[in-house]
């Protein structure tokens, strides 16, 4: 076995022990003569794996029964439409940040269906810094205020969270879901893609609080309405099995390793050792994100020049060092540094780093 340290945005890098295990299983599933994924999703064996998913979702996460886990296809790109159409009835708006590309695709989708209030775009500043929490005024009427708690391709990150009253929060925390804890109280609605922290690509958790579900609409085609899928435990049509198999497995790995205290430490260590070569390097390499709001998922810099950084990201390559040539829109270079990645690999690519560096 050869296994490079994966920095890719998503699909990104899994646990090896989970990898493992489904591996081991996947011919033959616990003797039952079939892989997990041939069997029927409404057979025993699979309504138990999705049912472990669904309780470990809400054992890390801390969840109250006030909150109902859901498993739906289309990634966060479906929940892009989803949200506003379940919740911007008519005459309705919401409140939204633009932090960047994702929140802006978001805002681009809820526009066509209701009234967006903007309460925040850092587009004048190319989306490299946050307004603090304690200055947005949410509108009062707002059905919700939409955030994208993380943003892969600019690097930064939401620390803390604006005090809403009445108004539910809606984020998008595709990229940071499981890597801290959350003041629960705040969201009436919490989404992610799976790609990052909770298994392969292909699968959307939205966790949903019974207030905001009970004011979801009842007019929606079948498969747009949270209710329906509420109410049919993720199972109104064929779930997306393999995702949820190896996010259960994901999630046990978690676990295992301490939850959400864990992640976070480990979040904070990575990222520090790679910031660190940044901030340490006289200049020669240079992020450019405010410091306050940097992701401890995914760290974005820039080398003096273009032809430097194709040098720098196919020496990490060879290597071994893989996926830290920075988003087409953005160029430069982005380490993503999700759950799974290992604190050695963050180590290996700083001294990289200062190696690299070292030779200017």
């Amino acid at each position: 076995m050869n296994r490079i340290v994966n920095f890719s945005a998503g699909p990104s890098t899994l646990p090896l022990s989970a990898l493992q295990e489904t591996a081991a299983e996947l011919p033959d599933y616990r003797g039952a003569g079939m892989s997990l994924i041939e069997m029927s999703h409404r057979g025993k064996q699979y309504m138990a794996v999705q049912s472990e998913a669904a309780a470990l979702v809400k054992s890390l996460l801390g969840l109250s029964d006030r909150f109902t886990v859901l498993f739906l296809g289309g990634g966060a790109t479906l929940q892009f439409s989803m949200v506003p159409l379940n919740l911007l009835g008519a005459g309705k708006s919401c409140d939204f940040t633009l932090t960047g590309a994702w929140a802006g695709k978001a805002f681009a989708d809820a526009a066509k269906v209701g009234k967006v209030n903007v309460l925040f775009d850092g587009k004048a500043q190319n989306y490299t810094t946050l307004p603090d929490p304690t200055t947005l005024t949410v509108s009062p009427d707002a059905a919700y205020l939409h955030m994208t708690s993380n943003e892969t391709i600019g690097g930064i990150q939401w620390r803390d969270w604006p005090d809403t009253g009445a108004v539910p929060i809606v984020a998008d925390m595709s990229s940071d879901i499981m890597s801290r804890r959350l003041p629960l109280e705040k969201f009436g609605l919490i989404y992610a893609g799976a790609q990052k922290n909770l298994g392969p690509a292909g699968l959307a958790l939205a966790i949903v609080r019974d207030d905001v579900l009970a004011r979801c609409s009842d007019e929606l085609p079948a498969y747009l309405g949270y209710k329906i899928h509420a109410k049919n435990d993720s199972m109104y049509n064929t779930p997306p099995v393999f995702c949820v198999y190896m996010l259960g497995k994901t999630l046990r790995w978690l676990e295992a390793l301490g939850g959400l205290d864990a992640a976070e430490a480990l979040a904070e260590e990575r990222s520090g050792l790679v910031y660190a070569a940044i901030d340490e390097s006289n200049g020669y390499y240079r992020c450019p994100v405010d410091p306050n709001v940097r992701s401890k998922m995914n760290v974005v810099w820039r080398l003096p020049s273009e032809t430097l950084e194709k040098q720098f990201v196919a020496e990490a390559e060879a290597r071994g060092l893989s996926g830290l040539k920075g988003h087409r829109s953005v160029g430069g270079c982005r380490a993503s540094l999700y759950n799974a990645m290992p604190v050695e690999g963050a180590k290996a690519l700083a001294d990289f780093m200062k190696a690299f560096a070292g030779r200017a």
